[in-house]
This record gives C-alpha cells, sequence and structure tokens, in this order.
C-alpha cells in the first residue's frame, strides 16, 4: 500500500538552437508533449515494475488533470478505486520543459494545505478497508508536503498497521518529519534528516552521520533509519548495526523519482526479510540506475538483477 501525494508529470520536450529575443533565455521547439504519473503514483510504479501489486491511496482534484491521472493509472493496470477526487484541491501536476535532454524549467500547479476533516476521514476510512480486507505486506508513506498526509492520519494509519502486524516504511518531508512515531523504516536524505532534526553534521564524517541517525531512531522509536547520502552512497542502522554503502560510478542524466525507486525496492526487500546491509545495497543500485535517465522512471528489474549479479550484492 502507497499512502500520499500523488501527481502528475508534464514533459514538454524539445531543442534548444536560439536565445529569445525578448529575454536572455532559451527558446525550446517542442517535438513531443508527454504525461506520466508521478510522486506516490511513480512509487506505485516501481512497485508494480518490480513485480508487485501496488495499491494507492490518496486524493486528487476534481479537475482536468484529475481525469488524467485516472488515464494513466488505467493505461498501467494500476487501480484507481482508493484514490477519490475532491473539490477542495487541484491534481498537483509538474510541469517539466526539456531542451536537449536537459531540464530547462519546472513549473508546479498544486495545493499545499492540509486534508480537511471530511476529506481525511475519508481516506481513513478506504485504508482501513484496505487493511482489514486485502493482504498487505507493507505500507509506504510517501509524503512531498503537498497536504494529504497529516499527523493524525500518520497516527491512525501506524496503530493500525502495528495491530496488523504490517511494517511501515517512510519516505519523509520536512513537514511532518517527526510525526512518523513507531514506524518500521524510515528514509530521510542528507538534507531532511539535517533539517529534520535541526541538526547540521559532516555528511562525509560516517561517524556524524551515525550519530545523526541514531538520534533520529531514537526520537521517533523507529527500528531501521536508511539514509541517501548523495554521491555518497547510502547508509542504513537497525538497533545493532550500521552500514555503509558508497555510490557506484553513473552517467548522471536526473536525479529526479530517485527517492521513489529507493524506497520502493527497499520497502520490498524488507517484506522479503532481508538483512538491512542487503536492503541498503540493493536498492543503493536502484536509485542510482533510475538516475541515467532523463524524467522520472521506474526501475527496469532485469537490468537491476544484472547490476546485482555484477555487484554481487546478494
Amino acid at each position: 500500500m502507497i499512502i500520499g501525494d500523488v501527481m502528475v508529470d508534464s514533459y514538454l520536450w524539445g531543442q534548444v538552437n536560439r536565445i529569445s529575443p525578448e529575454a536572455p533565455v532559451p527558446i525550446v521547439d517542442v517535438t513531443k508533449r508527454e504525461y506520466r504519473l508521478g510522486g506516490a503514483a511513480n512509487v506505485a510504479l516501481n512497485i508494480q515494475a518490480m513485480g508487485a501489486t501496488p495499491i494507492i491511496c490518496s486524493v486528487i482534484g476534481s479537475d482536468p488533470k484529475g481525469e488524467i491521472f485516472f488515464d494513466l493509472l488505467k493505461q498501467s493496470k494500476i487501480s484507481s478505486q482508493t484514490v477519490f477526487k475532491s473539490s477542495e484541491r487541484c491534481t498537483t501536476t509538474k510541469f517539466r520543459i526539456i531542451g536537449n535532454n536537459s531540464q530547462m524549467l519546472r513549473v508546479d500547479e498544486e495545493n499545499r494545505h492540509e486534508l480537511s476533516v471530511t476529506e481525511e476521514k475519508k481516506l481513513l476510512t478506504i485504508i482501513s478497508k484496505v487493511i482489514q480486507t486485502q493482504s498487505v505486506d507493507a505500507i509506504i508513506f510517501q509524503d512531498y508536503d503537498k497536504g494529504v498526509i497529516t499527523k493524525s492520519l500518520i497516527e491512525s494509519v501506524v496503530k493500525l498497521a502495528k495491530k496488523q502486524g504490517i511494517p511501515t516504511c517512510v519516505d519523509p518531508k520536512k513537514r511532518h518529519f517527526l510525526d512518523f512515531k513507531n514506524v518500521t523504516l524510515f528514509k530521510p536524505n542528507l538534507k531532511e534528516l539535517s533539517e529534520g532534526l535541526n541538526i547540521s553534521f559532516d555528511a562525509k564524517n560516517l561517524k556524524e552521520v551515525k550519530k545523526a541517525m541514531k538520534l533520529l531512531q531514537k526520537q521517533l522509536s523507529i527500528d531501521i533509519v536508511f539514509t541517501t547520502l548523495s554521491e555518497l552512497g547510502v547508509a542504513i542502522m537497525d538497533k545493532k548495526t550500521f552500514f555503509h554503502n558508497s555510490a557506484h560510478i553513473r552517467q548522471i542524466a536526473d536525479v529526479s523519482g530517485a527517492g521513489d525507486t529507493v524506497i520502493s525496492v527497499a520497502a520490498l526487500c524488507l517484506t522479503l526479510g532481508l538483512p538491512i546491509q542487503t536492503i541498503a545495497k540493493i536498492a543503493n543500485l536502484a536509485g542510482g540506475l533510475v538516475c541515467e535517465s532523463v524524467g522520472v522512471v521506474s526501475v527496469d528489474k532485469h537490468r537491476l538483477l544484472s547490476e546485482i549479479k555484477i555487484h554481487k550484492s546478494l
């Protein structure tokens, strides 16, 4: 199950051959328009790409982009039954302008206010029904600070998950960073770890990174803290072990969506009962792979398996 902020990723692809006479900006001659599933829906795509079945629980707007979102779900063969429309919100859309295979500009259309009491109650009812009637192996909170995830929703879902013995995994943002108490796996990046705890540390000093992760683990009563360190790789720790896995050399084209892939693969590995070192290695490889493509893409499980064999990550 994926709970969080879903969105539409809109792309304008084109070529840049000249500068505008109106302002010192490049002119992109558009050759292609494209819509893709984004945000928490990209996590669903990654889950599906790895061979599991995603259940998206979210809220979108009653608007044209909402219709596009539902069409994209249908095309991807992902159920829309646990996503509902609200007239109080717009469907989050990220417009990316790509010139010569490089992102030139991004324009966001979104609401950031939290769900109303009525919307939250409806979403929680949907989540509760799924947990009680379907086989849910793990729950991923995919937070982009767009308002779908609230403190009370977190508390209610974590309580339900604990009761059913379902592991909970979190890809956090700043607003609710300290509200994710008693979850199974928590995956901040360096910036989120620093801002969330309101501390500064040297990312190149693993002792300082470990100290920050331990502080977070203790403060939120988390079983596993998994921190992505950008070009420095990843670090993971449970109550007994700390492990660092270096980054692999890549031709980086675009880091968009890499975090979605990492939390997806980590959650799947967790449900399989893999050791934390293996979770870190495989998720690290997966996140690196999607960075080689322009735009937000899901992981290719066959390429990932090949990389695992090459790097002996299993």
